[in-house]
């Protein structure tokens, strides 16, 4: 399969763009949910904690599409 190397490397970028943006959030997540936690508010730190889920499930599955566009990138 062909593709446009330039598009595939802009989309590239975005998409790691696009994870340190998910990463960023989770980080700030768990940031709060240790403060709760080391202020005796153990069950609202974990509330907190789950809330981390969903931005890593998104930076996964973006970095399975990095992935994937440098391997047909590079054929």
């Amino acid at each position: 399969m062909n593709i446009d190397t330039t598009a595939a490397q802009q989309a590239i970028g975005a998409m790691l763009a696009a994870i340190q943006v998910r990463l960023e959030e989770a980080t700030r997540i768990a940031r709060a949910a240790t403060a709760c936690a080391q202020t005796g508010s153990i069950n609202e730190g974990v509330i907190l904690a789950l809330d981390i889920e969903q931005p890593i499930y998104e930076a996964g599955r973006l970095l399975d599409a990095v992935s994937l566009l440098s391997r047909l990138g590079s054929k």
